[in-house]
């Protein structure tokens, strides 16, 4: 026969076990989303310096656009049948 002594040691041995299984699973739950909210963040900033890059490079490309015909006179082939 067990005895209320050893009946309440099982007794606190199977919560602490169950406790510490519960607490397990959730310490990889937390885990698992503080790693997901890294990965995400870092794909967002690696998106926002990749549109930062892009458009530092159009207003580049901008900058060096001359407004007006796409061939100067003097880059313009010259037809020398006409001349």
């Amino acid at each position: 026969m067990v005895g209320q002594f050893e009946s309440g040691k099982d007794t606190v041995q199977v919560i602490t076990e169950s406790a510490a299984t519960h607490i397990g699973n959730i310490a990889t739950i937390i885990t698992g989303a503080v790693r997901d909210i890294a990965r995400e963040t870092g794909d967002w900033f690696t998106d926002v310096i990749e549109m930062r890059e892009a458009a530092q490079k159009a207003q580049s490309d901008r900058s060096g656009v001359v407004d007006g015909p796409v061939d100067s006179p003097v880059d313009s082939p010259v037809d020398t049948e006409e001349v």
